[in-house]
């Protein structure tokens, strides 16, 4: 190969240059932080966990770095709406109308219905997101899309955040949050109901960007079996994985509880 035999051990037994030493330390801990977060988390996030570690890193050679390691996050699929807006029941304005900066927990809550295959067959999922911190303070799970199903939600909520009055609830204009006793717990709760303008997505844009993160980072890299399986994984994501671990650039890149927390620590007292 042209290549002497002195030059050649000398190449074998080289030592590995400080950039070496770098680049291999980086795609261990990158390696690290992509299995911890059972493959969550693209080149932004696991950046931001890096300089968490003290090193100074670019999202851009996370991605290069990531990318000769085969390593990607969990991809996007899509999902069918399930709510029905098609009834006669009185609907509220859009008092929210897209104003998804918030400047305090218990100000703004965003709800909304998806589906979960199982062997057994659908199971649906209602959630109330606090829109502060991006935080899921209600959630129910049932085999039918009713009205019980987004009440017993709603009051999980109310009971854990024991929100003040004037709230705004915003939800899209299903039957289910347009049906008399869900309008009532709002009355009882002093809450302003908000609601989507017909067929408009994007009014609820942050609660059904939740539930698309739930399905990509949960619902398509499982096959459950059973509707218990099911609950049981989605306790375990929406309770530990989305609120306490998994962060979130809307919210600089903090838990949904570390946002809840740090607010109440800086305002405690005023």
């Amino acid at each position: 190969m042209g290549v002497s035999r002195s030059g050649y051990y000398k190449w074998l037994n080289r030592k590995p240059s400080e950039q070496e030493k770098l680049r291999k330390k980086r795609m261990k801990r990158i390696q690290h932080h992509f299995y911890a977060f059972k493959r969550r988390y693209g080149s932004d996030k696991i950046a931001v966990k890096l300089r968490e570690d003290g090193d100074t890193v670019s999202t851009k050679t996370v991605a290069r770095l990531m990318k000769k390691m085969n390593l990607r996050s969990c991809t996007v699929k899509k999902y069918k709406a399930t709510t029905n807006s098609k009834h006669n029941q009185p609907v509220y304005d859009n008092v929210l109308n897209r104003e998804f900066n918030v400047l305090a927990p218990n100000k703004v809550w965003v709800a909304d219905i998806t589906y979960i295959g199982t062997s057994q067959g659908w199971v649906y999922l209602a959630s109330v997101m606090d829109l502060y911190s991006r935080k899921i303070v209600g959630w129910s799970l049932g085999e039918r899309m009713t009205k019980e199903l987004v009440l017993e939600a709603f009051d999980q909520a109310c009971e854990r955040q024991k929100p003040p009055p004037g709230l705004i609830h915003h939800s899209d204009r299903g039957s289910q949050y347009a049906a008399n006793e869900y309008r009532e717990r709002l009355t009882k709760n002093e809450m302003i109901g908000s609601m989507s303008r017909k067929g408009n997505c994007y009014d609820n844009a942050c609660i059904e960007s939740f539930h698309s993160v739930l399905k990509k980072e949960l619902v398509y890299q499982t096959k459950f079996r059973t509707r218990k399986q099911a609950y049981d994984a989605i306790y375990q994501y929406i309770e530990f994985d989305y609120n306490r671990i998994r962060i979130h650039s809307t919210i600089g890149y903090l838990t949904p509880h570390q946002c809840e927390k740090r607010y109440y620590e800086q305002h405690q007292g005023a």
